[in-house]
C-alpha cells in the first residue's frame, strides 16, 4: 500500500528507471510529471520552475525566489530534494547547472516547453533526450491508493450524470445545459471542471464537440462528455448518450450496436490481454454492423493525474494490461450531417479482471 506521502518512493523509481535506461539525470517542468514526483501543482510560467533527478536518486528543485514560499509550504525538502531559489536578475539555467553538476546524458519530460529544454541544453553543455517511457510507465501503474483515487472521482462524475433530466431538454441551448453541468461537476465535489461536452444532434457527429449556442430539439439524441480534477489531483471522465424524446429507429439500431460493443469490450479487458485487442473487440462488432467507418477514434486511453495518458487502447499498442492500470474503455460512431453516440466508463485493472468506476445506466436514456 502506497504510503499518504509517497513522493520519496516514486523519486528513487524514477531514478532507477533512468540509470536503467542508460542517463545520469531528468530535468521536470511544472506538469502533472512534477506533480506526480512531488505534490507540487507549481504554474507554468515563463520563469524557471525545474526539478532534477540524477541516477544515484539525488533530486533538486529550483523555484523563482517569489514562488519559493509556495514551494516550501508543499514540504519540498521533506522529500530529500535540495531547494534553489533565484532572483529576477539571475540565470536560473547557470545557477541549477552549478548545483546539479556535469551530465552526460540528460532527459527532459515530454511536455517541457521546447524554450525550457534548450536552455537546460546550453546550459548543461549536453544534448537533451525525452524521457518518453521513463515516467509514463511508472505513472501508469497505479497502487491502490490511486485506484480509490480513480473510483471517487468516477462516483462524482456519475452523480452529474444522474441529473441530467434536470438540465436536458428541448429548447435549451448547449451552452445553457453545459453551464449547468460544470456547476454540478463542482458541486460534486471535483475541484476543477476539465471540460463539458454537449453536441446535440447533428454536433454529436464531431467527438470533441464541446458546447454552441444551437437549440437543442426534439427527439435529438445529445452526446455528453464530461469530466473534471477531484482535490485528489486524478481525473474523472464519462460519457453517456441521451434523447429528448424519441430518437430515430434506425439510430436506436446504431446505438444498440454500440452498447453491445462497449459491453464486449469491458467484459474482456482484463490483465494479460494487449491494449490493441481490446480496442479490437469494439471495432470489430461496429464493423459487422456497418458502423466501422464511423468509429473514427481510438477505443480508449489511460487516465489518472492527466485525463489522457498510458496507456492507450489503440491498433499497434501491444503493451499488455497489468495489475493497476487505469483506463477508457469508449467506442462510439459519428455520421456527418446527421448524429453520433458514445458510451464511455473508466476501468481499473485488479489481480484478475477489471472494476468499472462508472456505474450510470448505458441505455440510451430518454428524457
Amino acid at each position: 500500500m502506497e504510503s499518504v506521502n509517497p513522493y520519496k518512493e516514486r523519486i528513487a523509481r524514477v531514478a532507477a528507471s533512468i540509470k536503467a535506461n542508460g542517463s545520469d539525470v531528468i530535468f521536470v517542468t511544472p506538469s502533472a510529471d512534477l506533480t506526480y514526483l512531488t505534490g507540487y501543482s507549481a504554474l507554468p510560467l515563463e520563469r524557471l520552475t525545474c526539478l532534477a533527478i540524477n541516477a544515484d536518486g539525488k533530486s533538486w528543485m529550483i523555484v523563482p525566489t517569489l514562488e519559493r514560499p509556495s514551494a516550501e509550504a508543499h514540504d519540498i525538502e521533506q522529500y530529500g530534494i535540495e531547494l534553489l531559489d533565484w532572483s529576477e536578475t539571475e540565470n536560473p539555467y547557470a545557477k541549477f547547472a552549478n548545483a546539479v553538476g556535469q551530465v552526460s546524458k540528460p532527459l527532459v519530460n515530454n511536455l517541457m516547453w521546447v524554450e525550457k529544454a534548450l536552455h537546460i541544453q546550453d546550459a548543461f553543455g549536453s544534448s537533451i533526450e525525452l524521457a518518453n517511457k521513463v515516467l509514463s510507465d511508472i505513472r501508469a501503474v497505479k497502487t491502490g491508493q490511486e485506484i480509490a483515487a480513480l473510483h471517487e472521482a468516477g462516483r462524482a462524475i456519475d452523480s452529474v450524470h444522474s441529473q441530467m433530466a434536470s438540465w436536458l431538454r428541448p429548447g435549451r441551448t448547449e451552452r445553457e445545459v453545459g453551464r449547468d453541468i460544470a456547476d454540478a461537476i463542482l458541486q460534486s465535489g471535483h475541484a476543477t471542471v476539465d471540460f463539458v461536452i454537449v453536441a446535440s444532434g447533428p454536433n454529436g457527429a464531431s467527438p470533441h464537440h464541446e458546447v454552441s449556442d444551437r437549440v437543442i430539439g426534439a427527439n435529438e439524441p445529445v452526446v455528453v462528455d464530461i469530466g473534471g480534477t477531484m482535490p485528489s489531483g486524478y481525473c474523472s471522465d464519462s460519457t453517456r448518450t441521451y434523447v429528448c424524446g424519441q430518437a430515430p429507429k434506425k439510430y436506436v439500431e446504431y446505438y444498440d450496436a454500440l452498447a453491445e460493443a462497449q459491453r464486449a469490450a469491458v467484459e474482456y479487458a482484463r490483465p494479460g490481454v494487449t491494449c490493441e485487442s481490446v480496442d479490437t473487440v469494439a471495432r470489430n462488432i461496429l464493423k459487422d454492423h456497418g458502423l466501422g467507418d464511423y468509429f473514427i477514434h481510438r477505443t480508449g486511453h489511460g487516465i489518472g493525474m492527466e485525463t489522457h495518458e498510458e496507456p492507450y487502447i489503440v491498433s499497434g499498442n501491444r503493451q499488455i494490461l497489468v495489475e493497476g492500470h487505469a483506463f477508457s474503455i469508449e467506442p462510439g460512431f459519428y455520421i456527418p450531417g446527421k448524429y453520433g453516440a458514445r458510451i464511455e466508463d473508466i476501468v481499473t485493472c485488479n489481480a484478475t479482471g477489471i472494476d468499472n468506476a462508472n456505474n450510470t445506466s448505458r441505455d440510451l436514456v430518454s428524457l
